[in-house]
């Protein structure tokens, strides 16, 4: 079984893929949103997802599995207003949100992913 790990870091990888499987870290908005509210956040989050699953040979119509981290929940709404127009139609994968403190003050929202690797099936 081999395990590639990609963006190996002391603490971590961006990404670790088994047997197909891929599974990115946590992914929170690009230092050009990190101010913004909530949508600008989750649209600039999901677009490190989308670069992150490119670099891996994954795409969004490959996700198996997403967790979302909101700061507050009274955001729900507008992030889920971006995510449903991200998320290919008929290809949403199992997916939790839950109200958690972020690494950093500004930060309203994180996303981990697990998809499929394109060809792994």
């Amino acid at each position: 079984m081999t395990i590639q790990r990609h963006d190996t870091k002391t603490r971590m990888s961006r990404a670790v893929i088994h047997n197909g499987v891929a599974y990115l870290c946590g992914q929170v908005a690009g230092p050009e949103a990190r101010h913004g509210d909530i949508t600008e956040q989750t649209e600039s989050m999901l677009s490190r997802v989308d670069g992150l699953l490119e670099e891996i040979g994954s795409d969004r119509e490959h996700l198996l599995s997403a967790t979302l981290y909101l700061k507050e929940g009274h955001d729900f709404a507008a992030m889920n207003a971006v995510w449903d127009a991200w998320v290919p139609e008929g290809h949403a994968p199992a997916r939790t949100c839950v109200c958690a403190p972020m690494p950093a003050d500004e930060l309203r929202v994180e996303i981990t992913i697990t998809a499929l690797v394109k060809g792994a099936a």
